[in-house]
């Protein structure tokens, strides 16, 4: 019996690291991608004023580990190598849900909306599996627990790391 070769999308999979990056700059957090194949981060960000100066409790910059899930019946869960859990600064998973491919599903159907969790190097180590090849943090159980870092919710703990007041319009 041969063994189903896993489905590669280079694409789907390049695209959830820009998304990431459209969301936080939508947020007016400066992001910048890393070069491909960078170790521990994929993207780096930075508070867009170039005069400001980061107090005590925030950061210059944040380091940004994207990892990416493609199918919405995915086991929620991704693989992390322990090596690289002292290299960023937040980790963002990016469910794409952009279809169902388990138990014989071709992807057609399924679709929804893409998720995205913020979550701190010191969480992934509480959850790390590091006893099996994959090393991988299974999020299905933990939903109650990551339901404060999802999307905006998220993406704003890297603003406040960055000391990224939310823009605002004064009338005068």
């Amino acid at each position: 019996m041969s063994q189903k070769e896993a489905l590669r999308l280079p694409v789907v999979s390049t695209g959830a690291e820009y998304l990431v990056q459209g969301f936080l700059m939508r947020r007016n957090i400066l992001t910048y991608k890393a070069p491909d194949l960078n170790e521990g981060y994929d993207l780096i960000c930075i508070n867009p004023d170039p005069r400001y100066k980061p107090k005590k409790s925030e950061l210059a910059q944040v380091r940004i580990q994207v990892k990416s899930r493609y199918a919405t019946d995915c086991d929620r869960g991704f693989p992390i190598k322990e090596k690289c859990l002292d290299a960023f600064d937040f980790l963002i998973i990016a469910f794409l849900n952009i279809g169902d491919f388990y138990r014989g599903r071709d992807g057609t159907s399924g679709s929804s909306e893409p998720e995205f969790y913020t979550l701190t190097p010191e969480f992934i180590k509480k959850y790390h599996n590091k006893t099996s090849s994959w090393e991988k943090v299974r999020l299905k159980k933990l939903q109650e627990e990551i339901e404060p870092f999802k999307n905006e919710l998220g993406f704003e703990r890297i603003a406040k790391a960055l000391g990224i007041q939310k823009p605002q319009k004064y009338n005068a």
